[in-house]
C-alpha cells in the first residue's frame, strides 16, 4: 500500500468512527456547559417571554389554555431550526482549529466527521426538547391527542432538525469564521422563524405578509405539531395548502430540502477540507 493510499473503510468502521466522534463532541459539551444555553436556557426565556408579556394581547383559536399552549409548537419548531447554528459553529470552530486537518491524517472515514457531528447535534437539539416541554407543563401547556399523535409530532421535530443540519454544513464548511456564521444564521434563520405562524397567526397579517407566512415551511412544522397535539383546530379554508396539509406538507418540505442541500453540503465540505 502506498503512502498516501487509504485502507478501505467498511461499514461497521465507519459506524464506529462515527460514534466516536460524536462522544467526542458530546464530551466537549460536558466540558463547557455553556454550550447548552441555546437549548435550556433561551428557549426557556422564550417561552416565559412570550408567554406572559405577549400572551393577553394575541388571540389566538382552538387552545384550551389560550396563547401559552398555542405558543410550545412554535418555540419548539424555532428550537429545531437553529440545531443549524449548532452545527455550522461546530463544524467551522473544528475546521478552523485544524482539527479537521488531524482527523484527516488518521485512517478514517471523512464522512465520520459529519455523521458525528450531526448525531451530537440531533442530541443536542433534542435536549431543549426535553427542556421546553417541561417548562411548557409548568406555564400550562397539554399533549391533548393520543400517545401515538404525540409521539408523530416530536419526530416530526427531529425529522426538521435533520434536514437543518445539512444547511449547518453547508453554512459552517463556506464560512471562514465563527463570527461570520453567526452573523449569516442570524441574518437567514430570524425572518425565517418569524414570518411564519410560530409567534402569531397569519390571519391577521397583510395579504402578502401572510402568504409567505403560510407557505414558509416552519408554519407546516408548527401548524403539524399543534395538531398533533391537540392545541389548535384546523386552519381555516382559506389557508394556503401546505396548512391544510401541515403533516404531510413538512414531510415533504424536509425531504426536498434535504435532497437540495445535502448535496450542496457535502461538495462545500470537500472543497474546504480538500484546500
Amino acid at each position: 500500500m502506498s503512502a498516501i493510499e487509504r485502507p478501505q473503510i467498511r461499514p461497521t468502521s465507519l459506524a464506529r468512527q462515527s460514534w466516536a466522534i460524536t462522544r467526542r463532541n458530546l464530551i466537549h459539551i460536558r466540558r463547557m456547559p455553556e454550550m447548552l444555553l441555546d437549548v435550556t436556557l433561551q428557549p426557556v426565556m422564550f417561552v416565559l417571554l412570550f408567554a406572559y408579556v405577549f400572551g393577553g394581547a394575541i388571540a389566538v383559536q382552538g387552545a384550551a389554555d389560550g396563547y401559552r399552549e398555542w405558543l410550545l409548537g412554535g418555540i419548539m419548531a424555532q428550537t429545531m431550526a437553529f440545531a443549524s447554528f449548532i452545527v455550522a459553529v461546530g463544524l467551522t470552530a473544528d475546521i478552523d482549529k485544524g482539527i479537521v486537518d488531524r482527523m484527516r491524517s488518521l485512517p478514517i472515514h471523512l464522512a465520520s466527521v459529519l455523521v458525528g457531528r450531526s448525531l451530537s447535534s440531533l442530541v443536542h437539539s433534542s435536549l431543549g426538547i426535553v427542556v421546553m416541554s417541561i417548562t411548557g407543563l409548568v406555564v400550562g401547556w397539554r399533549i391533548r391527542g393520543s400517545f401515538l399523535e404525540a409521539v408523530a409530532a416530536y419526530g416530526l421535530l427531529v425529522l426538521w432538525a435533520f434536514a437543518m443540519i445539512w444547511l449547518g454544513i453547508l453554512v459552517g464548511s463556506t464560512m471562514r469564521s465563527v463570527e461570520s456564521v453567526n452573523g449569516v444564521m442570524f441574518t437567514v434563520m430570524f425572518p425565517i422563524t418569524f414570518l411564519s405562524n410560530a409567534f402569531a397567526p397569519t390571519e391577521r397579517m397583510p395579504e402578502a405578509l401572510r402568504v409567505v407566512a403560510e407557505w414558509n415551511p416552519i408554519s407546516s412544522l408548527v401548524q403539524a405539531v399543534r395538531e398533533l397535539w391537540g392545541n389548535t383546530t384546523p386552519v381555516a379554508p382559506d389557508a394556503a395548502l401546505p396548512l391544510q396539509h401541515p403533516v404531510l406538507s413538512t414531510v415533504i418540505w424536509t425531504v426536498a430540502l434535504t435532497v437540495v442541500l445535502a448535496p450542496l453540503a457535502l461538495a462545500a465540505f470537500r472543497r474546504r477540507t480538500t484546500e
